[in-house]
């Protein structure tokens, strides 16, 4: 872990970046069709375990990344923790990584046993997508700009394509990770739609029936474009009035979607019309939330506590399908 991460220089950033304090409704709860909502672990926020992304794993386990503490870890349908991998710390230790200013692991992707994780520490030498086998040192597949935040993952399982957003630059970058062309990466979008509007630009993304679904912090906003070239089309807005939303994940009935609201602390149900529902609020447990995944009726949302400062946790629910 760096020496440079102390919590102080989250609350710096958050203040800086105007987050502020995050305030939730005393009177709200869990809300259908999400019920038996409980905190299943509690991370170590003085050591960095500040769990940004969450993907699913073997055996009834998830993976995150543990943003401050530059690790990947599983935890276990029983709340066992356990690292998988840590990351190489900058060897230029003055480098500030843009927006945040601490070395940060973000984006998660798992491949069988094969891990693809977004890393930004403000420098060349290690900014971009590394990869590891568990039980494996990670290695650096793919560069990516120094001056940018790596932050959302998503692969494309026909072509073994990551699609990458960017917060810092309002970029989505394609990376290939099979063949020759292993480690290439190219400009996907620097399209308007990704932009920021002072803090974070695109953020979160999912690949789903041949499409690229990514969320908009700054804008509130959904957006999807096509996977039918190596270039982005035109993005359609699929959802808006979402401030703050980090990642998120479909429920499998057809276009809803769960996701975190992480400068609101909440987590909101949205239907395929856009109508969206409260479904979590800080009385569950909340404390930044930055990543949602699904499996079946259980709902997974990682809390960072990035400027609540208390209580980085992985919360399940159930989710009561139609």
């Amino acid at each position: 872990m760096s020496t440079r991460f102390t919590r102080k220089s989250i609350v710096a950033a958050g203040t800086l970046l105007g987050v502020g304090t995050l305030l939730a409704d005393p009177a709200a709860a869990v809300s259908p069709p999400l019920t038996k909502a409980a905190v299943q672990v509690h991370f170590d926020l003085a050591g960095g375990q500040m769990p940004e992304n969450v993907v699913l794993d073997r055996n009834g386990s998830v993976a995150v990344t543990l943003a401050g503490a530059r690790q990947v870890a599983r935890v276990t349908g029983q709340g066992q923790v356990r690292i998988l991998a840590t990351l190489p710390a900058p060897k230029d230790t003055e480098a500030k990584t843009p927006l945040l200013g601490f070395p940060v692991t973000t984006g998660l992707i798992r491949d069988g046993d094969t891990f693809y994780v977004a890393y930004a520490t403000g420098t060349k030498a290690e900014t971009g997508i590394w990869t590891f086998t568990e039980g494996r040192t990670p290695r650096k597949l793919a560069d990516l700009p120094a001056a940018g935040l790596p932050n959302g993952m998503a692969m494309d399982r026909r072509t073994g394509n990551l699609y990458v957003t960017d917060s810092a630059q309002g970029a989505v970058y394609s990376v290939a990770t099979t063949g020759k062309n292993a480690g290439r990466t190219r400009t996907f979008s620097t399209s308007k739609d990704l932009a920021s509007t002072g803090f974070f630009g695109v953020n979160g993304a999912k690949v789903r029936d041949g499409r690229l679904y990514v969320s908009n912090l700054d804008q509130g906003t959904v957006l999807s474009t096509p996977l039918s070239g190596s270039r982005a089309g035109t993005f359609e807005t699929i959802a808006t009035g979402l401030k703050g939303i980090d990642d998120f994940a479909f429920t499998g009935q057809g276009r809803q979607f769960i996701a975190g609201l992480v400068t609101e602390n909440k987590v909101v149900l949205v239907n395929g019309n856009g109508t969206k529902k409260t479904v979590l609020t800080e009385v569950d447990g909340l404390s930044n939330p930055s990543a949602v995944a699904v499996r079946g009726t259980t709902v997974y949302v990682t809390s960072a506590a990035y400027t609540t400062q208390k209580d980085p946790n992985l919360l399940t629910a159930q989710l009561i399908k139609n």
